[in-house]
């Protein structure tokens, strides 16, 4: 559980600003410079209650807001893999030599803790791949990789799918979309590990 505890703080540090009703107080000169910031919208304002932006420049900003669009992207996975899972959906195959099926570990936390967890060389390589990503893929320009247009942007030069074709306006429109999505999935995979320890019986996805 403290385990848990420890992940919920970090989430919401990552998210924080820029995600909470807004502010009744007076506000400091900074803290208005990023108030017309994107995910600073209606109906919850902008407000930064553990003061990660105070005295803060544009650089801190997009650094923040780096983390928690990453986080809010691992957490929209990481609810859509429960959900998937718990409904008895697979990869196919074995998971090692030994001939363990994906579909014969547990979902969840269970198949990182406990009895019947992988084994600890899956969960080394599962981690291995972690590292390589964040060192390797997931950097925009609030990372120092170039060209990233806005924080977030893992294109490097490489991936677009059309992202240029669109207007401006869809743009932001769409970046917007998923912060909301990835705020409401951080909540989301929070919620569904707590219950998960504390033995819930949840609607679609059932026992946890």
């Amino acid at each position: 559980m403290k385990v848990l505890a420890a992940l919920a703080l970090a989430l919401a540090a990552g998210s924080a600003a820029a995600f909470a009703p807004a502010q009744t107080g007076k506000a400091t000169t900074a803290l208005n410079a990023f108030a017309d910031e994107l995910g600073a919208q209606e109906p919850l304002g902008f407000f930064d209650p553990l003061k990660l932006l105070e005295d803060a420049d544009q650089k801190r900003f997009d650094k923040l807001r780096f983390v928690e669009v990453k986080h809010g992207r691992i957490a929209q996975l990481a609810f859509l893999g429960q959900i998937v899972t718990r409904a008895g959906v697979h990869l196919p195959g074995n998971i090692d030599y030994s001939g363990h099926s994906f579909a014969s570990y547990p979902n969840g936390l269970a198949a990182l803790f406990g009895d019947n967890a992988i084994p600890l060389e899956g969960a080394l390589q599962i981690f291995a791949f972690i590292g390589f990503l964040e060192l390797n893929v997931m950097k925009d320009s609030a990372n120092g990789a170039a060209p990233g247009d806005f924080p977030g942007d893992f294109r490097n030069g490489f991936i677009d799918f059309g992202w240029d074709n669109y207007s401006e306006a869809t743009k932001l429109k769409k970046r917007a979309v998923e912060l909301n999505n990835g705020r409401a999935a951080m909540m989301g995979i929070l919620g569904l590990m707590m219950h998960e320890k504390l033995g819930s019986d949840m609607p679609i996805i059932g026992q946890l």
